[in-house]
């Protein structure tokens, strides 16, 4: 494959319906033009003049023909299934994902969400809504709790998990970690395990933290089996996706309050039908898929975008995070 050209000859495309990329990518003085779709029917009238395309869920394989002149896809996601690697190969396009972009992001949100379970921020939110000054908690079962010295199991102790697992051992916390091949290590992590030792180290967490990708061998991973293992007095925190979960299986576990709580940053559908009960039950929180979005999202794409231009501008035929 020939050297990408210069800069000043380039002209990026970038395909979100929401995310800015115009002012950071102006900030570092690139030389490359640019421009932007926010819809479908923009990324197919613009993309025949893009040599470079920033995009995830809005690409559409049959567009690759239209594609005249694309060298590289950075997709802004980590997850790259839509793709047909056969076709972009066939098209000589390369493709990169967007794989760690967001895993100091979705570790936060992990640990605020565990610290707002085990302080109550949620139900003193609600509180603060109805005007009501709660008093001094006598029941020393109903008082707000410490996560130092707690037991913490993540699941998928891949880049979001390892992160997490740092941030947890900074709490004071014991981490337990599970993925597909512990052999690759845990981080930070006390304890690796095979993701088939799940539901046999259940039942010493405090807290079921899900940061694994969404697999065949991980699609329903926590169901009725699991969540009855849980400690009752156990919280179970999402951010990974919602199939992950039996969706009606911790509904009824919540329901039960055979688990004490949940967090919850994705769901089975989403949005979440207005008519689950999960909105409305007092010991879950839910947040919008909204783990890896921060200011800071757009400038990591831009990291790795960057980086993997001046690869092919150099002639190198490994990229960061190469799918293709």
């Amino acid at each position: 494959m020939p050297n990408l050209p210069p800069n000043s000859e380039l002209n990026v495309l970038f395909a979100h319906v929401a995310y800015e990329f115009e002012a950071p990518l102006k900030a570092r003085n690139t030389g490359m033009s640019f421009d932007v779709a926010r819809t479908p029917a923009d990324l197919i009238a613009k993309l025949p003049a893009a040599d470079l395309l920033c995009v995830s869920m809005m690409w559409k394989n049959d567009m690759a023909p239209a594609a005249k002149r694309l060298k590289l896809i950075q997709s802004i996601s980590a997850g790259t299934d839509q793709y047909d690697r056969a076709v972009l190969g066939a098209h000589g396009i390369r493709l990169s994902s967007g794989q760690g972009v967001n895993a100091n992001a979705v570790a936060e949100h992990a640990i605020s969400l565990m610290l707002a379970l085990s302080r109550q921020l949620h139900l003193l939110r609600d509180h603060q809504h109805a005007k009501h000054w709660r008093p001094m908690q006598g029941d020393r079962r109903i008082r707000e709790d410490e996560i130092e010295g707690k037991t913490v199991l993540i699941v998928g102790m891949g880049g979001i998990g390892q992160r997490l697992a740092a941030l947890c051992k900074a709490f004071g916390m014991r981490v337990i970690g599970t993925r597909r091949d512990p052999a690759k290590g845990g981080g930070a992590a006390d304890e690796i395990h095979a993701d088939s030792q799940l539901t046999r180290l259940i039942p010493d967490a405090d807290f079921v933290v899900l940061t694994t990708a969404l697999t065949p061998e991980t699609t329903g991973l926590i169901g009725r089996e699991q969540l009855a293992a849980m400690k009752p007095t156990a919280f179970l925190v999402n951010v990974a996706r919602g199939k992950v979960c039996d969706e009606l299986a911790i509904t009824a576990a919540l329901s039960a309050r055979l688990i004490a709580g949940a967090a919850l940053d994705v769901t089975a559908e989403e949005p979440l039908p207005k008519e689950s009960p999960l909105w409305t039950m007092p010991h879950v929180i839910i947040t919008p898929h909204s783990a890896g979005e921060t200011v800071r999202y757009e400038d990591r794409v831009l990291d790795l975008l960057i980086e993997n231009v001046g690869r092919l501008q150099r002639g190198e035929t490994t990229l960061v995070n190469q799918i293709v």
